[in-house]
């Protein structure tokens, strides 16, 4: 293991870093909706701007499939993204659409990266 991967897994184990993916399909008439909803999420975050919260939306190539990563660095930022009014909307009226595939939440580990996600 060479010395950036030790600083970087010392970063981990000492903040405690999580990760979360969240992967779903949308039925095609819900989309629009879905990206007006995420867009409102970004934008409070954005203005709480929480270095120790990184929180990234995709959508996939079938313009129906959407895929969330999910990074904190403290328990406190962990608490955020649940606690704003426009993510607990983006949810209810995900579930409230009936999507094709249900979301699947996983749970994920870095094993390295190219860039610094959280700086100390």
């Amino acid at each position: 293991m060479n010395k950036f991967s030790l600083i970087l897994l010392n970063k981990i184990n000492k903040y405690k870093m999580k990760a979360t993916k969240v992967q779903y399909t949308v039925k095609s008439e819900f989309v629009k909706q879905n990206v007006e909803n995420i867009n409102k999420v970004m934008s409070d975050l954005r203005q709480l701007n929480n270095a120790d919260l990184k929180y990234s939306s995709f959508i996939l190539d079938d313009k129906k499939s959407f895929v969330h990563f999910v990074m904190t660095n403290t328990e406190e930022a962990a608490k955020i993204l649940n606690s704003l009014d426009s993510f607990k909307k983006f949810q209810t009226e995900l579930k409230a659409s009936n999507p094709e595939i249900s979301p699947l939440v996983e749970h994920i580990s870095l094993v390295n990266s190219s860039y610094d996600i959280f700086y100390i």
